[in-house]
């Protein structure tokens, strides 16, 4: 192909700010902030377990059927240019940032600074944004990201600053649940390329970023992990014509494969053989991949590159302790015939630290019933009814239709406890090996369900409101007995997490149901006109949870202020790229 086909690389829009920007809010109603300030996700309430369920079920099944990247061949293919007025470039990434308002919107507001002073370091706000994936929970649509990151972000810089700073997304496995519509609306348009004081930059769910002296900034979609679409590699074929031997790329992917290789090998085939394919023919070299998806900040460094997970954005945080310290990628026993050779990484840094991770795991008899009502009502009624069979069998009193209907047969209540308790440990619809482990712990969990119901009943038998006549004692277990074992049973779950944790099982459940909000993080990066990288890792190690209106009314200042201030520190010295 002739050099008249290729790309043009262009410029990037100028983010012009909307109405609702142009007008400060005169308090925090929602009424007047434009959207709705929203409390951190739920992660085990009963209908949203359910519905997630649901939605990745379905997006399994009729992934490719949704797939919109093929319909993206008709957007436009150009190549963007990005660097400051001294020749080098500031840039920011954060990533899985669309859950509670709290913990957002406290990144959102450190990002939208004019300048962070960190550890003696000044970093100027950056001149571009690159959001790595999951922008909004529990799944995409258009009113969940007005509310959770639109919103946020929006408050956090309502109009474009004199640099006008540039935004480029990646989307994650949640922007996909809805096959990628809500992400295209956003972050993709034609018209009003905005999103707050950042301008939006790509034209397709992918994007190729020139950066100065030699970087290159590529962002993947590999929807949720299944594969590259062929407009998507012939995009970066076009790209790939401007790389050569002296080019240096950052990656950014949805999701940490080479992590999550360790434990399912073919995780990271899709971003190999992009490298393999794409990249490395041209000569150039890939010195970062940086992605989101596990929510902690966590660097293996390797012979050839730096691998940085940085999923501190918003969401719960994932714990660190349980990290492998070596990795293989791509692992060796990976079933792709052409993988590359296989390198050694080793982690040398992680936030929160092993020790603090480990702390954060015990809080989880505190956390679980408390931040999920919903589940241990569930818990409850499942031991109501569990423990109304066994009280009728004992008592040999399941007489009448009605008593039938309510005491559920005790065989079927037994195999259902169990069934679930060895599922949750490892659904069958999950990634990666199932381990003897995985079974031992989940029929452990229940076999230590069906003992409390046990006991439960023995206890409930003892009291007189059994004898009562029927329906009352069917009424007294839900009103009285429910609520108890409800709270009892949390424990147990809590427990059995807190034990399976330490054998790597139900790790992210474990700190899903806490909902932990402090512990966030970003990236600030440095490129200097000489090609030196600099990563400054920033952690925030608490969120705030108490806002008010701003009194610097200027059009850029960020519409609130948190009451105590936030503290961004460096969660590692700075990383430095040649």
């Amino acid at each position: 192909m002739s050099d008249d086909h290729v790309p043009e690389q262009q410029p990037i829009p100028e983010a012009h700010p909307g109405e609702r920007a142009a007008r400060r809010p005169r308090s925090t109603d929602p009424l007047e902030l434009g959207f709705a300030p929203r409390k951190p996700v739920p992660w085990l309430a009963p209908f949203l377990l359910i519905s997630t369920g649901i939605r990745t079920l379905l997006a399994m099944l009729f992934g490719a059927y949704l797939d919109k990247r093929e319909l993206q061949n008709a957007f436009g293919d150009g190549i963007f240019r990005q660097a400051g007025p001294d020749g080098g470039l500031w840039l920011d990434y954060v990533a899985d940032l669309g859950d509670g308002f709290d913990a957002t919107y406290s990144v959102a507001y450190l990002l939208a600074q004019r300048e962070l002073a960190v550890e003696g370091h000044r970093l100027p706000r950056a001149q571009t944004l690159v959001m790595g994936g999951d922008q909004v929970y529990p799944s995409a649509s258009y009113a969940a990201y007005e509310d959770r990151c639109k919103g946020p972000y929006q408050a956090a810089l309502p109009v474009a600053p004199p640099e006008r700073p540039t935004l480029f997304a990646v989307p994650g496995n949640h922007d996909w649940y809805d096959g990628l519509t809500a992400f295209l609306r956003l972050f993709v348009r034609s018209r009003d390329r905005h999103f707050g004081g950042w301008g939006t930059g790509q034209s397709r769910s992918y994007f190729a970023v020139e950066l100065p002296a030699g970087w290159w900034l590529l962002g993947l979609d590999d929807q949720s992990g299944s594969y590259l679409d062929d407009p998507q590699l012939t995009y970066f074929d076009e790209v790939a014509r401007k790389l050569t031997p002296r080019s240096r790329v950052i990656l950014a992917v949805p999701a940490p494969t080479w992590v999550k290789a360790a434990d399912h090998p073919t995780a990271y085939d899709s971003i190999d053989y992009f490298i393999r394919t794409i990249i490395a023919p041209t000569g150039a070299q890939v010195r970062l991949l940086i992605s989101g998806d596990l929510h902690h900040y966590a660097r293996y460094t390797g012979p050839d590159r730096q691998l940085i997970t940085c999923g501190g954005g918003g969401a719960y945080l994932y714990p660190t302790h349980k990290l492998p310290e070596r990795l293989e990628v791509p692992p060796r026993d990976t079933l792709s015939r052409r993988a590359s050779r296989t390198r050694e990484y080793d982690l040398v840094a992680r936030y929160p630290d092993k020790d603090r991770s480990r702390r954060y795991g015990w809080g989880i008899f505190a956390r679980l019933p408390f931040r999920n009502p919903g589940f241990t009502t569930l818990l409850g009624t499942l031991h109501t009814l569990l423990m109304l069979a066994m009280a009728g069998v004992t008592a040999n009193r399941v007489g009448t239709t009605e008593q039938r209907l309510l005491s559920v047969p005790l065989v079927i209540m037994l195999v259902v406890t169990l069934l679930s308790a060895a599922f949750f440990a490892k659904a069958p619809s999950a990634g990666g090996k199932r381990h003897a482990r995985h079974w031992i712990l989940g029929v452990g969990h229940g076999v230590a369900h069906v003992a409390l119901a046990a006991a439960g009943t023995w206890a409930w038998l003892q009291l007189p409101l059994y004898d009562w006549p029927w329906p009352l004692p069917a009424v007294a277990a839900a009103v009285v007995y429910g609520p108890v074992i409800g709270l009892v049973s949390s424990q147990v779950v809590a427990l059995y997490l807190l034990v399976a944790g330490a054998f790597g099982v139900n790790v992210n459940e474990l700190f899903a149901g806490q909902g932990i909000e402090d512990s966030k993080s970003f990236l600030r990066m440095r490129i200097d006109p000489d090609g030196t990288l600099t990563v400054y890792p920033i952690a925030v190690d608490k969120v705030s949870h108490a806002w008010q209106l701003n009194p610097d009314q200027s059009p850029t200042a960020s519409w609130l202020t948190p009451t105590t201030g936030l503290t961004p520190r460096l969660a590692e010295p700075p990383i430095t790229l040649t």
